[in-house]
């Protein structure tokens, strides 16, 4: 499996620049390396001195490059989407659909993207796959769909099962899918079967994200106290969705050793302003190797409590609901839903306080 690295900061403080180095350095140190953007731009060429395209291309030894060309991503998927109403109905309905048709709704670049990245993940071509994405709250949601998702699959078949118009249409579920679906289903596997594979897609997904060793993010900013504050939003958003983040670049300034507690226990490392990419490469970390960070969530059953780590936030943005087995946290504008795993999952939360960046929890 590739490990995804990607880079989250305002926007000017290097992100691009920093993802270019670091690419440079994994293929220098033998590991496989894919750089991928998401900027339709030349400005991503113009930095790293050479063209690229919408398919992989070797520039330098262990070191390819692509670009995530939106409406190019579109229309490949869409492709994908009519072999699975293929598979599924008699008679297709999307077959004079295509892809180029269709108009690009804000926050698909990230998605596109990241369904992109897996694709590449599953041809294990690559040891590492570094993602220049947009760098912000777009890259953390995209990573986030899967739970998310998985989230909206899951409640909305049990209401469809629990509700008195499932039950009503249950004895009419199996005639009418023998006529439009290749296959015959009862209600209960109306609801479960055709998007079974999706279930499974989301579920990779989930452990992905969840897993360090597979996806990790850095931050990265300077002194200036808007790129600081955006810096740990991005930092307690990432926590938030599931994303560990891995550390933080101070790129081009020397650090603020004050500054960088406020971001402790997370590795500091600067990055000096210099001409080329070499000289930043050789500055940076090994941004593979996981060291000692706080894991977004962790349970102890035995204690029956459970920590959520938010920095980036204070007490009075953090919100906790609860309805039946999950528990709802919103921070900001961020929003995570969890389910505890036995003897926790469905117990009521007893208490709840906001100390040293953790929401913890008390069953």
């Amino acid at each position: 499996m590739a490990h995804l690295i990607t880079f989250l900061g305002k926007g000017g403080v290097g992100c691009t620049t920093v993802a270019i180095a670091a690419a440079k350095k994994l293929a220098k140190n033998g590991d496989r390396v894919l750089l991928a953007t998401q900027d339709p731009s030349p400005a991503f060429g113009l930095l790293l001195g050479e063209s690229v395209g919408v398919e992989p291309a070797e520039i330098e030894p262990n070191l390819w490059t692509v670009k995530f060309d939106t409406p190019f991503l579109l229309a490949k998927s869409w492709e994908e989407v009519k072999e699975f109403e293929e598979k599924y109905l008699r008679f297709s309905t999307l077959k004079n659909v295509y892809g180029q048709e269709l108009g690009i709704f804000p926050g698909f670049e990230s998605a596109l993207g990241l369904y992109e990245i897996r694709n590449y993940n599953a041809s294990q071509k690559f040891d590492a796959i570094v993602y220049d994405g947009t760098a912000d709250l777009s890259v953390i949601s995209a990573l986030g769909v899967p739970e998310n998702t998985n989230w909206y699959v899951r409640r909305f078949r049990e209401l469809i099962l629990e509700s008195d118009l499932g039950k009503a249409l249950s004895p009419f579920i199996q005639p009418i899918t023998s006529a439009i679906f290749n296959v015959s289903w009862s209600l209960e596997n109306f609801a479960e079967e055709p998007i079974s594979e999706t279930r499974t897609l989301l579920e990779e997904g989930i452990a992905a994200v969840s897993d360090p060793q597979r996806v990790l993010a850095y931050l990265v900013t300077n002194n200036n106290p808007i790129a600081i504050a955006m810096a740990k939003y991005l930092w307690g958003s990432s926590q938030l969705a599931g994303v560990h983040v891995g550390g933080v670049l101070w790129n081009r300034e020397k650090a603020n050793e004050a500054l960088t507690q406020e971001f402790s226990p997370l590795l500091c490392r600067e990055v000096p302003e210099a001409k080329d990419l070499e000289a930043i490469a050789e500055a940076l970390p090994n941004i593979r190797e996981v060291g000692e960070i706080p894991k977004p969530l962790e349970v102890d059953t035995d204690k029956r409590q459970a920590k959520v780590f938010l920095p980036g936030f204070d007490k009075k943005q953090v919100k906790l609901t609860q309805y039946g087995t999950e528990i709802t946290i919103e921070a900001g504008d961020r929003r995570r839903n969890i389910i505890l795993p036995p003897p926790l999952t469905g117990q009521p939360v007893k208490g709840a306080k906001f100390q040293d960046n953790y929401l913890i929890l008390s069953l």
